[in-house]
């Protein structure tokens, strides 16, 4: 196999991966979610450290590195449990491969994301998790620009970001923008996709 983190970085800081999701469906779940008022906030969780999830298991103990995730346990939250498209993607990536956080994070009409780095969000980086991107709701004129240059992501769509690079968000449309992120610490599977996808 190709080893990807030797290969020119900019041609890896964006890749689509070849799994498409019945969006249709994703959206119902999240229409579902906001009808008990979860969608007003800018992140639902959908699989979060333990002790967030069940007050009775006690806040982990500090870690030399948080980069991967394995500082806590994770577990699935009940806005996950009860919506089954959401779950069904989740559980293909941890059949998989590791999955820790979960989420939904919504972009309010007009809203803007100023330039930033996730600086442990990349396969270059030796320990870490990467994030794969799934956009639910979108429109034409929602940009997401890494390295300064446009990623056309469509709904239902599942992407590979390389987010230790400089990365901004613009909703300069009139409706709301949800992504699903999924963070999974990366292994030959997921390696072997994202370089075949190239």
């Amino acid at each position: 196999m190709e080893n990807i983190t030797e290969t020119n970085s900019k041609k890896f800081d964006r890749v689509k991966l070849p799994f498409e999701f019945d969006v249709n469906a994703l959206q119902r779940d999240v229409g579902a979610l906001a009808q008990r008022n979860f969608i007003y906030y800018s992140v639902i969780p959908l699989r979060a450290p333990a002790h967030q999830v069940d007050a009775s298991i006690p806040f982990p103990p500090p870690a030399e590195d948080y980069a991967d995730g394995t500082w806590t346990d994770w577990l699935d939250t009940e806005e996950l449990t009860q919506s089954p498209a959401l779950l069904s993607v989740v559980d293909f990536f941890r059949q998989n491969t590791t999955v820790n956080l979960v989420r939904l994070l919504r972009l309010e009409p007009g809203a803007i994301v100023k330039e930033h780095t996730d600086p442990t969000l990349a396969l270059e980086e030796e320990k870490s998790m990467i994030r794969l991107t799934i956009p639910i709701f979108n429109n034409d004129q929602v940009e997401f620009i890494l390295n300064d240059e446009l990623v056309p992501m469509k709904p239902g769509e599942c992407w590979y970001l390389k987010l230790n690079d400089p990365h901004r968000v613009n909703n300069l449309g009139t409706e709301e923008r949800i992504n699903l992120t999924i963070d999974v610490i990366p292994n030959d599977w997921i390696r072997d996709v994202i370089s075949k996808s190239v």
